[in-house]
């Protein structure tokens, strides 16, 4: 049971950290142009 007190705080540290690093790549246009991304792939120049 004492475990918990430890799991629950560190899982959301987790979530927080996931979500804070989401924003960070939709603020800095991670996700602009994805689909020219999968065509360059294709492209081999």
């Amino acid at each position: 049971m004492d475990i918990l007190f430890l799991l629950i705080p560190l899982s959301v540290i987790l979530v927080l950290a996931i979500l804070g690093g989401l924003w960070w790549a939709i603020y800095h246009g991670q996700f602009e142009d994805i689909e020219q991304e999968g065509e360059r792939i294709l492209h081999d120049d």
